[in-house]
């Protein structure tokens, strides 16, 4: 290292004080410097070509090596007071957590906890038993899906469905053909224009007409709306014991 066109001498022990002097670096191989201070470590080939020549012409601060991590030969850079064999250790390490396989967040959190292998087990357990359980269905739906099996109704595909309510794709054999509907069944006494409508719009935004079931009567404004859209929407009143 130079100070305008003369070169700094030091001894052994005074080598860490060559920093002080590292203003006054070209503006280059200043900013290599501080990238790798700051870092401790570069791989030359991810560093744009201005920073590797600079690590290049820094060789009070750079030190290269070559190290092999199953990729092929490649060269890197530690800082000048930085151990070459904590770098390869940490190297090593660095590697060898590509091939870990990613643990899930709540399990990690329980490493870091220090609990042993088997609370990790039981979490991991519970973790998948969580994904596994299913909702029940209630006997309401139950009792729907026996009556759509009985009338050889198709389930395309189950939208959702709740303890006295129940969505789905179906398919229903006509003179037409098949028929794809969209059905919506619901146990209540009274059935609303309001309930009509939310099903019929369901039902165009599939693009197929709907079918409301349900074991109760439809008010004076359902009967009405029911008359208006009868081409896109079918209702069919049933209770348990017949379809």
């Amino acid at each position: 290292m130079k100070v305008g066109g003369s070169p700094i001498y030091y001894l052994p022990e005074q080598k860490n004080q060559l920093e002080n002097f590292s203003k006054h670096l070209p503006q280059k191989e200043k900013e290599a410097f501080l990238l790798l201070k700051e870092k401790r470590i570069l791989l030359d080939e991810k560093q744009e070509p201005a920073i590797r020549v600079a690590l290049r012409n820094i060789k009070d601060f750079a030190v290269p090596f070559n190290l092999n991590l199953g990729e092929g030969r490649k060269l890197y850079w530690r800082f000048y007071n930085v151990g070459e064999e904590e770098i390869r250790n940490f190297l090593e390490k660095k590697e060898s957590k590509k091939h870990t396989p990613i643990v899930k967040e709540e399990l990690k959190k329980e490493i870091t906890k220090g609990k042993k292998e088997k609370p990790i087990l039981e979490l991991k357990e519970k973790i998948e038993l969580k994904k596994s359980k299913k909702k029940e269905k209630s006997d309401f739906v139950n009792n729907v899906l026996s009556l759509l099996k009985k009338e050889g109704i198709e389930i395309v595909e189950e939208k959702t469905y709740k303890k006295k309510e129940y969505e789905a794709v179906i398919k229903i054999n006509s003179q037409l053909g098949v028929i794809p509907f969209f059905l919506i069944a619901k146990d209540k006494k009274r059935i609303t224009e309001n309930d009509l409508t939310l099903t019929l719009q369901k039902a165009q935004t599939l693009k197929m007409p709907a079918l409301f079931l349900s074991p109760g009567e439809l008010n004076k404004k359902a009967a009405q709306y029911l008359e208006q859209y009868s081409g896109l929407l079918k209702f069919k009143r049933f209770n348990f014991k017949s379809f």
